[in-house]
């Protein structure tokens, strides 16, 4: 491998990984001398930042080139000659010229796992979100003074990851140097582990502490875990007295996460916490037409709200939209009409559609619970959803049961009919299609259907 294009990539690792003012004095002139017998010679100007980087960041390199090179490398440090500073370069430590280009803000999002798409531009606002929109941008413009921790909390799909995102890929464009650390709750936990482990703890604390912006996402799953709440504390407040800003999400508001230890509880209600709810019909209408417009095709207003109707968060309308892609690349010349929207819809889950990590919850659902929501919900009893009446106060709760069975759990029309008392399996088909169909324009069906799917997941 050529040993300086080897070192521009460690070196953008390392960038991200410290501070801006610890990058420019200390490796922004550094250079890989040679490679050889697994031994890696890096030079620096002058002594004294040669010593300085062996003393504090030795283990940090290493680890960086043994993952480049897939060896386990020795490190030696030394100074060279065509890097050494000559008095007239000697100036503040922190004018030291940057030969390592910038990465541009998209390349620097995914890098550090930010996901460039989620921008504010691009989220859909409504009366659920209007008030996180406000704090995200507010936090955005001042950052570690506007609302410092800036807490979400709700369910999945509601955007609080977008929010969280789009902060970051604001300052990413406005502010090219800034230190931006993100991670999952379960990354942290993972990270001081594997920290421990290979001795690295010195590392682990500089990558979190130095943030100008930490993010952690579903920060929930550090509870319970000594270790992990111990050192997010000691985080928090580095980040925090250093003026950082701090964006943290949970599926529950800091007083309602279990086995959370009190300082932590307390630090997180010191800033402002928002809580975002389920987008509502309007808005979920806005979001399919913002994310089918990104992936590059446009639905109509009548398939938008079909999506809208049928899908409740903004994962499962993602995952949906992806399956319209590849539906549409095995079948170029399918039309996006509302009676292919509805089909697909249908069968979203049994064919594996991606639906934001839902699967597994409703797969739990047994089909009999299902019954028996929509009987509780409708004040009838099951068995009367399973009998011969064919008036609407009854037709309508069976073919909900249909509908729910076939979109929800992925039931094939015949096992449905066998729950129903034996129906036919067209019987079925024409009971589930008509609630997909109806519900975007049935206000009262659409508020049936959710308030049974909250009965059922809550």
């Amino acid at each position: 491998m050529d040993i300086q294009k080897l070192w521009r990539l460690v070196l953008v690792e390392i960038e991200l990984l410290v501070s801006k003012p610890i990058y420019q004095t200390q490796f922004s002139k550094s250079e890989l001398l040679s490679l050889e017998n697994n031994v890696a010679k890096v030079g620096f100007p002058n002594s004294m930042i040669r010593n300085l980087v062996e003393m504090r960041h030795y283990s940090l390199i290493k680890s960086i080139l043994d993952q480049h090179t897939q060896k386990n490398t020795s490190v030696v440090f030394a100074v060279s000659p065509r890097k050494q500073l000559s008095p007239k370069d000697a100036g503040p430590l922190f004018d030291v010229v940057r030969e390592i280009p910038a990465l541009d803000a998209e390349k620097a999002a995914r890098a550090l796992h930010i996901r460039p798409e989620y921008t504010f531009g691009a989220f859909a606002v409504s009366t659920s979100n209007q008030i996180a929109y406000a704090a995200a941008t507010a936090v955005a413009k001042t950052p570690g003074a506007a609302y410092n921790p800036l807490f979400f909390y709700g369910g999945v799909g509601v955007g609080k990851t977008h929010l969280m995102h789009a902060v970051a890929n604001q300052l990413l464009k406005e502010k090219p140097g800034i230190k931006i650390v993100y991670c999952m709750g379960e990354e942290f936990l993972n990270e001081i582990i594997e920290a421990i482990q290979t001795k690295t703890a010195r590392q682990f604390k500089q990558k979190f502490r130095s943030a100008d912006l930490l993010l952690v996402d579903d920060v929930q799953f550090i509870a319970g875990k000594q270790t992990a709440q111990e050192e997010f504390f000691h985080t928090f407040n580095a980040v925090h007295r250093d003026g950082g800003q701090i964006i943290l999400t949970s599926d529950r508001a800091p007083e309602e996460i279990s086995r959370l230890e009190d300082r932590l509880r307390s630090r997180f209600e010191g800033g402002l916490t928002v809580d975002i709810s389920p987008p509502d019909f309007e808005l979920r209408s806005a979001i399919v037409n913002i994310k089918a417009e990104r992936i590059g095709f446009q639905l109509s207003p009548e398939a938008s709200r079909i999506v809208a109707a049928n899908l409740t968060d903004t994962r499962s309308i993602e995952g949906f939209l992806k399956r319209i892609t590849t539906e549409v690349a095995a079948r170029p010349n399918t039309a996006l009409t509302p009676e292919f929207i509805s089909s697909l819809l249908g069968t979203k889950i049994k064919n594996g559609a991606h639906e934001g990590g839902d699967e597994k919850r409703k797969s739990r659902i047994a089909p009999q619970e299902i019954l028996e929501a929509v009987a509780t919900y409708f004040n009838i009893k099951p068995t009367t959803l399973k009998g011969h009446k064919r008036d609407r106060p009854v037709a309508r709760p069976r073919q909900v049961v249909m509908y729910l069975c076939k979109t929800e759990l992925g039931m094939t029309l015949d096992d449905i009919g066998g729950l129903l008392g034996g129906r036919d399996h067209t019987t079925i088909m024409h009971g589930a299609d008509l609630v997909t169909n109806e519900i975007s324009t049935n206000a009262r069906l659409r508020e049936s259907v959710e308030g049974i799917k909250k009965l059922l997941w809550g």
